[in-house]
């Protein structure tokens, strides 16, 4: 491959986001001009994005950085669809003030990796309803849908994975592909847009977007897909036993954040540190170096940095101490994840398996019961042996009552 000459391919392929480019030298010499108009697409389908979207968040991050501009694109019309592409049914279809509800709560987690504004590299945000809840379906079977293939979309892996598996898809998940196509050529079309990036599960949808604009006569348009992550052990990117890692605090308080960081295997340090932090490349190898127990503190400056660039320095800061104190002194915490009970609950006795349901740590009261059986449950500091015990007022310190599951999961108990 020819030697890169834009900031911002250099930075993207040096730090592991590139997985295919459609024309790597036309990318390269658009991007060295500063010219790249480049869209990621987010549908509204959760109240908030989870770090499953964070590679592409910060590829539009580093675009900005380098002079790029980066528009977001919020699906509240294609939500109304359903995206068929590595699924292995039809996604529910949404009410429209839900996918509204959903958008709103998804697009402020932007604002802390992008700069919003008028200037010509400042992040613009656009919803595809403007367009396609307009659209005329005869019209657009016409002058757009005439351009597909019907066999050719039976061979995207979107539509061919199902139809092996003997899975049913709908027509209307079949419309999708054509829908984000169209996206793709209106935002050639308003915006200047001339890139459109995403996973790798997108490329067949990208590349059929890139085609469509040819036919209907828009600019040179690109692709650029970064690679589907799972963790060293396989796991997908964003889920965890508890559940998702969402990037509003709303769903997730900066210090569980920080400790799904923390918890990173010593396999994956040196490639998230390089995907989710902007760290220097130079500092990145030498905490790379580290081994042993050595390694744990890379995690730290991990989890503190990718904290950072989501919740702010300062809050970050705080769940490295929080977890210092914790850990480390073994002292109690305040700023642990809080759940409150009813004191007149606790004045009357609430079973132990029970408080530790209720706090979140466990999902039923025989996973509970599992766990105290294998010494993984501690109140206030002390392993849980009694599955009938209960918890009263005489167990509070300080004002609160401390579950802890295994040695890295904490949560206070407190009487409303």
């Amino acid at each position: 491959m020819a030697q890169l000459k834009s900031d911002f391919l250099k930075i993207l392929t040096e730090r592991g986001y590139v997985h295919q480019c459609s024309d790597t030298a036309g990318l390269d010499a658009l991007a060295g001009k500063g010219e790249i108009v480049a869209y990621v697409g987010y549908d509204c389908t959760a109240p908030s994005l989870h770090v499953g979207s964070l590679i592409s968040i910060m590829m539009l991050h580093w675009l900005q950085q380098t002079g790029g501009k980066p528009i977001v694109l919020m699906g509240g019309g294609t939500t109304r669809v359903g995206d068929p592409s590595g699924k292995d049914e039809t996604r529910k279809i949404l009410t429209l003030d839900a996918i509204e509800s959903n958008k709103n709560g998804m697009a402020q987690a932007f604002a802390k990796f992008l700069s919003f504004g008028e200037g010509k590299s400042d992040a613009r945000m656009v919803d595809n309803a403007e367009w396609l809840a307009a659209l005329n379906y005869i019209e657009f079977l016409r002058d757009v849908g005439k351009h597909f293939s019907v066999n050719r979309m039976l061979t995207m892996d979107s539509a061919k994975l199902r139809l092996e598996r003997e899975q049913e898809l709908s027509f209307i998940e079949f419309n999708y592909m054509l829908l984000q196509a169209y996206d793709y050529v209106e935002l050639a079309r308003r915006y200047g847009c001339n890139l459109q990036m995403g996973g790798s599960d997108q490329w067949g949808n990208i590349v059929t977007g890139i085609d469509l604009g040819r036919r209907m006569g828009t600019h040179q348009l690109y692709a650029l897909t970064c690679p589907l992550l799972t963790t060293a052990s396989g796991a997908k990117m964003g889920k965890t036993a508890a559940g998702a890692i969402w990037l509003n605090e709303a769903q997730l308080s900066a210090y569980d954040y920080w400790q799904y960081w923390r918890n990173t295997e010593d396999a994956d340090v040196e490639r998230f540190l390089k995907l989710y932090t902007t760290l220097p490349l130079e500092e990145i190898a030498k905490l790379a170096a580290l081994e042993g127990a050595e390694i744990n503190e890379a995690k730290k400056v991990l989890a503190t940095e990718a904290t950072a660039l989501l919740h702010g320095r300062e809050k970050a800061n705080a769940a490295a101490e929080t977890a210092r104190t914790t850990f480390e002194q073994g002292a109690l915490a305040q700023d642990l994840p809080t759940v409150e009970i009813a004191g007149a609950e606790l004045d009357s006795g609430i079973g132990v398996l029970s408080a530790f349901v209720q706090a979140g740590l466990v999902k039923s009261n025989g996973e509970a019961r599992r766990q105290v059986k294998g010494g993984g449950l501690k109140v206030n500091d002390a392993a849980v042996t009694d599955e009938k015990a209960q918890l009263t007022p005489g167990d509070l310190v300080d004002g609160v009552i401390k579950l802890s599951l295994g040695k890295k999961k904490h949560v206070l108990l407190k009487p409303a």
